[in-house]
């Protein structure tokens, strides 16, 4: 399956592609067209978004819907019209489904009603208890899949806000690489089960290898 495949509104902004990029990179307001400077551009942007986001949200906060809009708008909105806004293409990757865009709304309300405020302020006493949390929040984004675009790296900001509600130090996500991330994505799929286990571990692991580099 061709990456053009996977989505199924051409006719929608959200499904077109830069012309002159080879259908590789989404048509932006920047007229980007080499997907590696794209890469680097959504990066830099990354890293200013959630640097906002930690002098934003404090360790009491409780997240919202409304407020993984406006971090995806401040991450990604001088690059993509339709940053914060719920998708309207219908999504896969690697085989795995996520939800139908019409259906988006009434899950984020939901996703906000069950596990933001339950799991937010993520202020938990044990490591194990702060992983399932996490867990939860970030299979849960990722099956819903919100927006066009960057929803992995949005639930990675989520997690990383999270464990400093935590009192825990940045979460490095950079060794989910290679068996690792065959693992991950093996969690994610467990999560159709609400089978947060698979996740749980990943998280448990990632929070002992960032606490041993601060130790």
């Amino acid at each position: 399956m061709g990456v053009s495949d996977r989505y199924d509104a051409t006719g929608h902004i959200e499904g077109q592609y830069e012309p002159g990029s080879r259908g590789r990179v989404l048509r932006n307001l920047l007229s980007v067209k080499n997907k590696r400077a794209m890469y680097a551009l959504e990066s830099q942007a990354l890293f200013t978004a959630l640097e906002t986001a930690i002098a934003k949200y404090d360790r009491d906060h409780r997240f919202t819907a409304d407020d993984l809009c406006s971090m995806h708008r401040s991450w990604l909105g001088g690059i993509y019209a339709w940053a914060g806004k719920y998708r309207q293409v219908n999504l896969e990757k690697g085989g795995l489904p996520f939800a139908a865009a019409h259906l988006v709304p009434r899950l984020m309300t939901d996703f906000e009603k069950q596990v933001l405020a339950v799991y937010t302020p993520c202020r938990f006493s044990s490591h194990q208890e702060i992983a399932h949390a996490l867990a939860v929040a970030h299979v849960e984004l990722l099956l819903i899949h919100p927006f066009r675009e960057g929803n992995g790296r949005l639930a990675r900001m989520l997690a990383s806000l999270m464990s400093f509600q935590a009192g825990l130090p940045p979460l490095d996500f950079g060794e989910l690489k290679g068996e690792r991330k065959k693992e991950y994505f093996a969690a994610v799929r467990a999560g159709f089960d609400r089978d947060y286990d698979p996740m749980t571990k990943i998280f448990c692991g990632l929070i002992e290898r960032t606490l041993r580099r601060h130790a």
